[in-house]
């Protein structure tokens, strides 16, 4: 290789020059002379010393060489690893023998040490060392001499914790390690230069000393080469300032640099070497402080690396420094000012500004040898002892707003001074650390603003365009192997990573955005809809709204081609499927590839694509070259109107900056455009992929870590429940208990202790997860996916094409904000915030139930993100803002018949827009639940009612408008109501009979489940008819209308039958509710009767007179009313039960009037007129009725009067079973023979 300087090319490896004078005249080489003190001062002797003008030898560039080999010829422990987790590390012999059970430490002759449970093992175990954490360093110490084990953590001596090891012939020690499964550990043997080496240790591979010493003298050198200068018109050396030196094109001190350069740079391919040597001088030039812009001499080293070495000493050099900073930043202590990353950090940018190396370090080692998203993460102590927490935050604060049940308090009590001014020292303690952590964000930020320059397009492709494509390679990883651990970025990085990249890419839209003022601002970015379906960007295998891409290419072809210009060209996908059929070399891989769509091209114009492009033998090498054909054939000109854009596909290591960015007429990534979308600049198309690609990674594991770190401040929460209530105790504790008393301290110091340790742990995820910054960063996404869903929705068929993680992320992001971040920050402070619940609410609300969309999943988490939203009264009122059509349709979706979609889900939604209106329908938590503990305080379920009149009102006139809405609705809710009671019957019959066995029998968890479940369906369905009587009464009992009658008997036979088996004295349900069995706690007589009741109250006697005639007759002519049943609700036995049950002893009986607190007088008063009322009925029904014979009763339920005849077979029933059979089948009961129709049957006198 030849390097180029001054305009002078000569080979590295060998040249000789001439020191005649005239050749230095030419040359530019200074005097004999002058050179000769120049090269003694560069290259002095080990010592440093300089031997006399008399003494020294005359050194020209013709005999340096000589000179230098020689001065490079003169003469002048611990085994360090780094683990997280489950793990025991330490030594064995060869004697061990390991296996699933078994590991180091668990066999005579091996000796571990587990920072995880802090102990030390050998065969048996005893307490030792401290507790680690993910990126300590354990070093691990050996002693043949003294027969000893020792352990260092992070430098710090754990003490000796094995001696009189076994020793002697044919005793020999190797380094082991048993971990358990998930978990990551990385060994230096001495490879690197160690971080901690111990004084009196050797490391198992001794550390390369001759070429260790060469090294340090050459940089020597080179460091007199940057602080000597010759002034040649004075004829003397200088002292320069270093800080400033450059080349500046000398030849003298060029060809001094390529003779040191000669021997440097092979050993800058050494890993230890770049470590211990290279990074550790690079390091020194940024500690004077300042910003990196002001050490511009890196940029020259870097400049002479890439002139005076070859190139592939330069890319391992590059590699291998990189891969040394990285490990530096990630494995380095925490200390409180974060001084050695943000040490490191400075150095990466710097090394990183310099454009050739950062495009080399971009497209070869960043993302493909390096986990690069490591330099984004700011990991979280563990121990906030080591990382200067305590000095940081002196005083340790934590909320006392949640009661003994885990709630929030309700009175919001007066802080007391001393506790006023604990909170504002920690709130000032918490705004130092983050200070410092916001700088080390702000240099994490100008790492990706370098990444992702698209100016320096010097030398090639610009910076973006390589970052854009390993980004979409980063994010195939992790969005294909989400069950491959090894392979998956952790989510706390990609947590940082999400947020850095946020910064980063609003920072150049906006600052787009102030070169085009038409463009739009970050406040309004959004994804347009084309990205989705012209196949520029690739979402790998992600599933589409409207299924697999492939399928919507095909049924939707017509669409593309109407609305976006965008044909799908069969016979070219068939061609690239016979290529890929016929490439026997191809690998597996590659044919994956190419048979998924990762990015298109414009073909353009109307021209026919040559057939000899398209031809199965020419294989892969016809796909690439008929990029450059076509466009060569077809000149780029604006599209009109009326053409069509044939697409092909495009791998992403193919794309370029004009396949992203367009240019004349060619919209690249925007290509397709439909007519829905504005003809408006948004941004540069590139910061569009990036913005689709933050999306899509806060889908793949952001959303879940955000979740995972909420547990601290649970914890925390919990510990100070915990240290209340102790605190609590020692004041009731009497004075002559004295040892209750001191276990009690003791039980306060603990709990004290630990909330110390929380709180500051608290403090450091607050500030880099859930501070206001992260909070504005997740609602900014928040409105982008709404945005891009709104975008989307109006191309009509075309919104089949978009991703589904775009509704994934709108709607977890939503519940982020309102579960994660609260209470240090709170959502309603968020600008927009009203506007923003709104327009989530209507793409909730009309897309739950939308066509285009096919996923099970993704329509089952719609549903579900409604049925949450309507639980919050913020959220619920942000629905009935929502356009008026949009409610209605919403109300109509929710009330189509329950059959073969998710139903439990939309009962819910319409349960909760009941809740607080119905009868005894006003509680949070049931009654006999109040004095256990409560499940999470923030679900959903335990939410204070919030009932919505305005959806109750379209709910009702929908009911009463559509008279086939109506029926079908209703059917499908009795359906439902049958099957769920008769399961939860069935089990608890299963479950009573398990418990009465003899022999103790385990009832399955999840049976309990199960059966728990099918009780609390009954009552929402319960529920949701009681909702539907008192709203549209005339549904069951104006019997003008079809199926009014019908609907009344089936509901009134339900009833009795779930008042039947509840009321029963000693019955089934009962036994098994005086079980109490964990998880089947929600079953209890109150939340069923009161439901039931409610139901019955508004059919009798909130209704006209006809109404309640109608209903009465009704419910007393079902052969299964009981009045007893009625009775049992306000605690009312017959006479028979309590001569029984007096010799028993004292039973509580159910009555409604032991729930005062839930059921008002007036529901009371109003129960005591129903049950007066059916007494009077049944009594006067039982005195009108005459005896009727079996031939006169209808012969499929034996329960009612013979009262139809069908046409044409003159066969006969009751009018309600023919009714209920006509709704699913038209054949006779009998005969088989199609019903025509249905007359009214009255016996003849006579017989």
């Amino acid at each position: 290789m030849t390097s180029r300087g001054a305009g002078t090319a000569f080979s590295r490896k060998n040249y000789r020059l001439s020191t005649e004078p005239e050749k230095s005249k030419v040359t530019g080489i200074v005097n004999s002379r002058l050179l000769n003190d120049y090269l003694h001062r560069v290259f002095t002797n080990a010592d440093g010393n300089q031997p006399a003008a008399a003494y020294r030898k005359h050194l020209t560039f013709q005999n340096l060489q000589e000179h230098l080999e020689r001065l490079l010829a003169e003469e002048n422990g611990s085994e360090d690893s780094r683990d997280q987790g489950l793990m025991q590390i330490g030594w064995c012999t060869l004697n061990c023998r390991f296996n699933q059970e078994e590991g180091v430490g668990d066999t005579p002759d091996s000796y571990a040490y587990d920072g995880n449970r802090v102990r030390k093992w050998n065969v048996t175990t005893t307490n030792y060392g401290k507790s680690w954490a993910a990126g300590d360093i354990v070093s691990c110490l050996i002693d043949l001499d003294e027969g000893t084990i020792a352990f260092c953590l992070n430098g710090m001596s754990l003490g000796t914790a094995f001696d009189n090891i076994t020793r002697g012939a044919g005793m020999a020690y190797f380094p082991a390690i048993s971990l358990s499964f998930k978990e990551s550990v990385a060994f230096n043997f001495g490879s690197r230069p160690l971080r901690y080496p111990v004084e009196g240790y050797r490391p198992l591979q001794d550390p390369p000393v001759a070429d260790l010493v060469k090294a340090r003298k050459l940089l020597g050198y080179l460091k007199n080469v940057i602080h000597v200068g010759i002034d040649v018109t004075e004829g003397k050396l200088v002292e320069k300032d270093t800080s400033m030196w450059q080349l500046q094109g000398e030849p003298t001190v060029l060809i001094t640099l390529a003779h040191i350069f000669n021997y440097f740079s092979p050993l800058m391919c050494k890993v230890y070497l770049v470590e211990d040597v290279l990074m550790t001088f690079l390091l020194s030039i940024l500690e004077r402080g300042g910003a990196v812009e002001a050490h511009p001499l890196i940029q020259q080293l870097l400049d002479l690396m890439w002139l005076l070495m070859e190139e592939y000493e330069v890319h391992e050099c590059l590699k291998q420094l990189l891969m040394s900073l990285l490990r530096a930043y990630r494995f380095s202590p925490i200390i409180p000012d974060l001084g050695l990353q943000i040490h490191y950090l400075r150095l990466t940018i710097a090394v990183l500004k310099h454009e050739k190396s950062r495009k080399y370090l971009l497209s070869n080692v960043l993302f493909d040898v390096l986990r690069s998203v490591v330099f984004f993460y700011i990991k979280s102590p563990l121990r906030v002892e080591e990382a200067g927490l305590q000095e940081l935050i002196p005083t340790t604060w934590w909320p006392n707003r949640f009661t003994k049940e885990g709630k929030e308090s309700k009175e919001v009590k007066e802080e007391s001074a001393e506790e006023r001014l604990r909170r504002r020292a920690y709130e000032r303690g918490c705004q130092r650390l983050k200070k410092r952590i916001e700088v080390v964000e702000g240099l994490q930020v100008q790492i990706l603003k370098l990444l992702l320059n698209n100016k320096d397009r010097g030398g090639g492709e610009a910076s973006r365009y390589i970052f854009l494509n390993k980004f979409r390679k980063f994010l195939q990883e992790n969005a294909s192997n989400r069950g491959n651990l090894t392979v998956l970025c952790p989510p706390e990085y990609m947590v940082c990573f999400l947020h850095r990249l946020i910064a980063a890419l609003r920072f150049f839209w906006d600052g787009h955005k102030a070169k085009t003022p038409a463009a739009l601002s970050s406040e309004e970015a959004y994804v347009p809809p084309q990205l989705f379906y012209n196949g520029k960007v690739d979402y790998f295998d992600l599933q589409r709204l409207g299924g697999l891409l492939s399928h919507l290419k095909k049924t939707l072809k017509d669409d593309l081609a109407a609305k976006a210009n965008v044909l799908i060209d069969p016979a070219e996908l068939q061609a690239v499927t016979m290529d890929d059929l016929d490439e026997d070399e191809e690998s597996a891989t590659s044919a994956a590839q190419s048979q998924r769509p990762s990015a298109a091209l414009a073909i353009g114009g109307a021209l026919a694509r040559p057939g000899w492009l398209s031809s199965p033998t020419l294989g892969r090498a016809n796909r690439f070259l008929s990029t450059a054909a076509v466009s060569l054939m077809n000149p780029r000109r604006p599209l009109g109107a009326l053409e069509k854009i044939k697409v092909r596909t495009l791998s992403v290591e193919q794309r370029t900056e004009e396949d992203i960015e367009g240019t004349h007429g060619n919209e690249g990534l925007l290509l397709g455009r439909p007519p829905e979308e504005p003809d408006q600049p948004i941004t540069e198309n590139s910061l569009l992929e990036v913005l689709d690609g933050i999306v899509m990674m806060y889908n793949l594991s952001v959303h879940q870590q955000l979740g995972k770190m909420v547990g601290v401040s649970d914890d925390v929460n919990e510990y100070a429940m915990a240290l209340k209530d102790t605190e609590e105790k020692i004041s009731r504790c009497p004075k002559r208990r004295r040892d209750i008393h001191e276990e009690l301290l003791k039980s306060q110091k603990v709990f004290s202790e630990k909330l110390n340790h929380l709180s500051r742990r608290l403090a450091w995820i607050n500030v880099t997860i859930y501070s206001k910054e992260k909070m504005q960063d997740i609602y900014w996404l928040l409105r982008v996916c709404i945005r891009t869903i709104e975008h989307g929705d109006r191309t009509g068929s075309l919104f089949a094409f978009m991703p589904e993680f775009y509704l994934s992320v709108a709607m977890n992001s939503y519940s982020a904000l309102k579960n994660y971040f609260s209470p240090v920050n709170s959502m309603e402070e968020l600008p927009g915030y009203d506007e923003t619940l709104m327009r989530l609410a209507a793409i909730l609300a009309k897309h739950f139930a939308d066509s285009r969309i096919v996923g099970t999943d993704i329509r089952d988490s719609l549903m579900q993100a409604l049925a949450s939203y309507v639980c919050y009264p913020h959220s619920l009122r942000a629905v009935e803002r929502i356009p008026e059509e949009q409610r209605i349709s919403m109300m109509k979706n929710l009330l189509a018949p329950y059959e073969q979609r998710p139903w439990a889900q939309t009962n819910w939604i319409l349960v909760r827009l009941w809740r607080g209106c119905g009868f005894g329908y006003r509680y949070t938590r049931l009654p006999h639940l109040l004095k256990t503990k409560p499940e999470d305080a923030s679900l959903p379920s335990l939410q204070k009612p919030c009932p919505s009149t305005l959806l109750q009102r379209h709910m009702a006139d929908l009911l009463r408008s559509d008279r086939d809405l109506a029926p079908s609705f209703l059917n499908s809710v009795l359906n439902q109501l049958n099957w769920a009671f008769s399961e939860f019957i069935g089990m608890i019959q299963e479950i009573q009979q398990a418990a009465e066995r003899l022999e103790r029998n385990f009832v399955d968890s999840r049976q309990l489940k199960v059966c728990a479940t099918c009780f609390d369906l009954s009552v929402s369905l319960l529920r949701v008819l009681e909702m539907t009587v008192t709203l549209a009464p005339e549904i069951f009992l104006d019997w003008n209308r079809p199926s009014s009658e019908l609907l009344l008997r089936r509901l009134a036979q339900l009833l009795n039958q779930v008042l039947n088996r509840v009321t029963a004295e000693r019955n089934l349900f009962d036994r098994v509710v005086n079980l109490r069995l964990p998880g089947l706690e929600s079953v209890d007589h109150y939340p069923i009767l009161v439901a039931v009741t409610g139901i019955l109250v508004r059919l009798l006697v909130d209704t006209d007179v006809q109404g309640a005639e109608r209903a009465t007759a009704v419910l007393l002519a079902d052969p299964c009313f009981q009045l007893r049943s009625i009775q049992y609700l306000l605690g009312h036995a017959e006479p028979s039960a309590l001569a029984a049950a007096a010799p028993a002893t004292d039973k509580r009986h159910f009555s409604l009037h032991t729930y005062t607190e839930y059921i008002s007088a007036e529901e009371l008063a109003k129960v005591e007129k129903m049950l007066s009322h059916l007494s009077e009925e049944s009594k006067q029904a039982a005195a009108t009725t005459l005896p009727t014979s079996e031939e006169d009763l209808c012969p499929i339920c034996y329960a009612h009067p013979i009262s139809a005849i069908f046409r044409p077979c003159s066969h006969k029933s009751c009018k309600a079973c023919i009714n209920q059979h006509l709704m699913n089948n038209k054949d006779c009961f009998f005969c088989k023979a199609t019903i025509t129709g249905v007359d009214d049957f009255t016996k003849p006198a006579s017989s």
